[in-house]
């Protein structure tokens, strides 16, 4: 009786083609304050008029004149759509890379920059349009402590970060 030789089982050979393409990140110079506009074009012109395949789309509102889209598509195909959509102006040479976009995809607190001191107007609730002097800010809840600047009596009113708007910030060299 003879035996064969032990062997692994040989996978079979990847199919003949285009290998898979790793996604790309480019960013669209826009003109000012189009930023949204832009990217909700790009959104309706992907899923109707092109065969151009996108896989994310942000306008991030600390990036101004810029969208930044992410596709496995080559530059010269992210400039035929950008042809097509209007208030984009053209394609920023080269890539960028995930490490340099990815703290656009952290959300920030709604309180962050408003700290003890801080002026703020109220824009939502009971008190809207009232000035008030922030006395705490409590990070987790995203909520705000203030009393109200011109009251008689002093009363502490908490109120969602999103309710309020910065009027005066709190001078630190003083």
């Amino acid at each position: 009786m003879t035996e064969t030789p032990n062997t692994a089982p040989v996978a079979p050979a990847p199919a003949p083609g285009p290998a898979p393409l790793e996604n790309r990140i480019y960013a669209i110079k826009t003109t000012a304050k189009q930023e949204r506009a832009v990217a909700d074009s790009i959104k309706k012109a992907v899923e109707t008029q092109t065969d151009i395949k996108v896989v994310a789309i942000i306008a991030p509102d600390e990036l101004r004149g810029y969208v930044l889209v992410e596709t496995p598509e080559s530059h010269a195909r992210i400039e035929q759509l950008v042809e097509m959509i209007p208030h984009a102006r053209a394609v920023v040479k080269g890539e960028t890379m995930m490490e340099e976009v990815a703290h656009f995809l952290v959300p920030k607190p709604v309180v962050s920059g408003i700290e003890e001191g801080t002026i703020v107007e109220l824009i939502a609730g009971p008190f809207k349009g009232e000035k008030a002097v922030v006395k705490r800010v409590d990070m987790g809840k995203e909520e705000i402590t203030v009393e109200l600047y011109e009251s008689v009596v002093p009363i502490p009113i908490t109120v969602r970060g999103d309710h309020v708007r910065v009027v005066e910030k709190v001078d630190e060299n003083a």
